[in-house]
């Protein structure tokens, strides 16, 4: 389920950035990077909100934002590119990242 920001679904266009990911086994530090870089992106300018699922080894994550320019920033932050650097190094086996335009968007929400 998503959680958008403020509780708003925006209208399209925005941005998806769906990261996938299977996890090694060095995960010291992981947990902490993870919940520092999500408070850090929920308040981010252009932030628009996010969904998860997965389990403790295999992973997809997607962020939704405003503007590519809002990504690209984000994507440059500081404390994102020391979480980006541990994760190459340590905390991945395997990713892949990719940025979709949402042009369209329907939902059906039946959920308590």
């Amino acid at each position: 389920m998503k959680i958008w920001k403020n509780g708003v679904n925006p209208r399209p266009p925005y941005f998806a950035v769906i990261f996938i990911s299977v996890k090694s086994e060095h995960q010291e530090g992981f947990m902490e990077m993870d919940e520092k870089t999500l408070e850090l992106a929920t308040g981010f300018p252009g932030y628009l909100g996010h969904e998860s699922m997965g389990d403790a080894t295999k992973n997809i994550f997607i962020s939704y934002w405003d503007t590519m320019e809002s990504i690209e920033k984000w994507k440059n932050h500081q404390v994102h590119l020391m979480a980006k650097e541990k994760g190459i190094q340590q905390w991945y086996n395997y990713y892949l990242s990719q940025i979709c335009e949402v042009k369209s968007a329907h939902e059906l929400n039946r959920l308590p």
